[in-house]
């Protein structure tokens, strides 16, 4: 079976990279809700025409989640292959950069890396499955509209939970790494919006009667930023911080907007409390400050079943001559956090290796599409 979906894989890559090509040149900004309703239909008659029984769960202003069950008739747990079709790309980015592959084999594009070329591999390892008659486990591809926006305009994150729920395992083909490590965990984040009142004055006839909405920011953004702990891993970072209308007034009103980065879910107890403690202090006297504040991403936790899964795809490392891989853990998130919160046994950026993604540089090596699906179809034949 190992053979034929090699063979399959090796025979089609240049379908690979056209459907590749074809699905980049469909633009799909987290924000657009057209264009990514455009992709969705191609992906949902692409997993149709494949066989598979498809849905979506329809969300506004959000793109979709779309879930294709393939071998459904087969009575066993379903191997999840998973990842998002969103991009950070605006519309319009394409036609400033076209999907293009240069001579050192590389391929640039607005998303092509992350995660498109993603999306392709689990499209192809799936068919290479398929055409070998692999029928120890349903395959269910699972597919967010709205990831690289931690679902904060939509039901994603439940939607997703139920449909991995109850897996046997899952990879999750979000962008992977030139040096060959494949990812067990990752920060999880949230963020925090604080809105600060003050009392606005001419500052150059009253400036005593003002009370600086900016100034108490500013005392809170370092007061927040000094509860960053780099041994515990949870960091904190003011990202964004605006307020005033004019130079000749005492600001009245300010906001700043802070990220969030913890490794474990029990940290959330100390994040709350270094907030509220930020949030209930007052620096100068007469201003007042509310705070919203919301998980957007929990952590991929390395469990006992990540590790394990670990542990087959570095054997499939070894019998492919793959070379050394490790496990590893990043500061980004990702929808890998919800199967591991779901008790699946998950590996994480088993997509195309490259670097530089959410940039104008964003690269993917085109070779490492094809070896890495042939990395992950022998792990899939390792399940039990």
């Amino acid at each position: 079976m190992r053979e034929t979906i090699f063979k399959y894989i090796d025979t089609h890559q240049e379908e690979m990279l056209s459907f590749w090509k074809t699905i980049v040149g469909h633009e799909s900004g987290s924000f657009d809700k057209e264009d990514l309703d455009k992709l969705r239909d191609f992906l949902v008659a692409t997993f149709t025409d494949m066989g598979g029984t498809v849905r979506t769960c329809a969300y506004h202003p959000a793109g979709d989640l779309i879930v294709a069950d393939f071998n459904s008739h087969i009575d066993t747990a379903p191997i999840i292959f998973s990842g998002h079709y969103d991009t950070v790309f605006k519309h319009g980015t394409l036609a400033e950069r076209p999907f293009t592959i240069k001579e050192d084999g590389r391929a640039y594009g607005p998303g092509a890396y992350d995660m498109k070329a993603g999306v392709t591999m689990a499209t192809f390892i799936t068919k290479a499955l398929l055409e070998a008659g692999y029928d120890k486990h349903p395959i269910r591809i699972v597919l967010a509209g709205d990831e690289e926006v931690g679902h904060t305009f939509s039901n994603g994150s439940e939607d997703f939970a139920n449909a991995v729920k109850g897996a046997v395992a899952a990879f999750n083909f979000e962008s992977g790494y030139v040096d060959n490590g494949f990812v067990t965990g990752r920060k999880g984040g949230g963020r925090a919006t604080f809105t600060i009142k003050g009392i606005g004055a001419h500052a150059g006839n009253e400036p005593e009667k003002g009370r600086s909405a900016i100034l108490e920011m500013a005392h809170k953004t370092i007061a927040i930023q000094e509860c960053t702990n780099f041994e515990e891993g949870i960091t904190y970072n003011v990202g964004i911080a605006k307020g005033g209308t004019v130079a000749i007034s005492v600001p009245e009103e300010a906001t700043m907007v802070v990220d969030i980065r913890m490794k474990m879910l029990a940290q959330l107890e100390q994040v709350e409390k270094d907030l509220n403690k930020v949030l209930n202090t007052t620096y100068v006297d007469g201003t007042t400050t509310t705070m919203t504040y919301a998980l957007t991403m929990p952590p991929m936790e390395t469990t006992e079943g990540v590790k394990e899964m670990f542990r087959l795809l570095e054997e499939s490392a070894k019998e492919l001559n793959f070379g050394d891989i490790f496990m590893k853990y990043v500061g980004g998130g990702a929808d890998s956090a919800i199967e591991v919160q779901q008790g699946v046994p998950t590996i994480c950026a088993v997509g195309i290796a490259g670097g530089k993604n959410h940039t104008v540089d964003e690269f993917a090596v085109v070779e490492t599409m094809f070896t890495r699906a042939k990395l992950v179809a022998n792990t899939v034949l390792k399940l039990a």
